[in-house]
């Protein structure tokens, strides 16, 4: 096999074909690293020194039907320059991690057509694999969403699970993107969304929130220049309450003083 097909077939780079085995209607590809493309996977200095080796089996993307395993020696070695004793990097798999990147592209490919039970029994694996791959990817990509661009957001509490635990939301009003969420529902809550929110440089025009007091001190502090809009919502919900509150009294005032029950029905 050659080291062409590795890298465009399986996405790996820079290894040594050395064997196939077929193990179980599993097939294994048994590949080496060269030893002067090793170094510290802290620094990145070549001036290293080889303190033995792990083995790995690494799962890749399959041929049709049949599962394909990539198995390695990673080299450990004890980097000169940081002093550092760490396996050297592999490029084409995460550490810790029994699949190579491209097994995982192919699962999130896989899984904007299928069910992630049938991607799972497709593949092979299990369940939780899946949702891991999924996971990690989400992560990747809105974790940290770029603020530069921000123009209209809101903000929010919601409650999660039981036991009253609440995390706050912030919202791009435009996109309908989660561009923040922190835990708890107090000003401490936002604090790292105004240190990134400043570092971009974004201009905000207008806030939308609800009359929590600890968002209004904190849209006043931060962002004492946008509109801030309270959601109708809750105008409307405490125009309500003054209003029924209003009736009460009203209703106690004419039921006492002329006896009579006017306003009943009159909602």
């Amino acid at each position: 096999m050659s080291t062409s097909l590795l890298y465009h077939g399986f996405g790996v780079r820079g290894y040594k074909y050395l064997r196939t085995e077929y193990q179980g209607g599993d097939l294994v590809l048994h590949l080496e690293q060269p030893r002067e493309s090793c170094c510290c996977s802290s620094c990145g200095s070549a001036d290293v020194v080889f303190r033995g080796a792990a083995e790995r089996r690494i799962r890749t993307v399959p041929l049709g039907r049949k599962p394909v395993w990539l198995a390695l020696s990673v080299p450990r070695v004890a980097c000169r320059n940081c002093q550092a004793v760490r396996q050297v990097k592999i490029g084409w798999a995460e550490a810790r991690l029994s699949y190579s990147k491209s097994f995982a592209r192919y699962a999130l490919e896989l899984s904007r057509h299928m069910t992630i039970k049938d991607v799972a029994v497709h593949l092979g694996i299990s369940w939780d694999v899946i949702k891991e791959i999924q996971r990690t990817d989400l992560q990747r990509r809105f974790a940290k969403p770029k603020l530069k661009h921000l123009r209209q957001i809101a903000i929010d509490e919601i409650s999660v699970g039981s036991g009253h635990r609440y995390m706050t939301v912030v919202l791009d009003l435009d996109s309908g993107a989660v561009v923040h969420v922190g835990d708890g529902k107090d000003a401490a809550a936002l604090e790292p969304f105004w240190k990134r929110l400043r570092a971009s440089r974004a201009k905000i025009e207008a806030v939308a929130t609800d009359m929590s007091l600890a968002f209004i001190s904190a849209v006043t502090a931060h962002l004492p220049n946008a509109t801030h809009v309270f959601d109708r919502f809750h105008v409307i919900k405490l125009f309500n309450d003054k209003l029924s509150a209003f009736r009460r009294e009203l209703h106690r005032e004419t039921t006492d003083k002329l006896h009579k029950d006017v306003l009943k029905g009159t909602r």
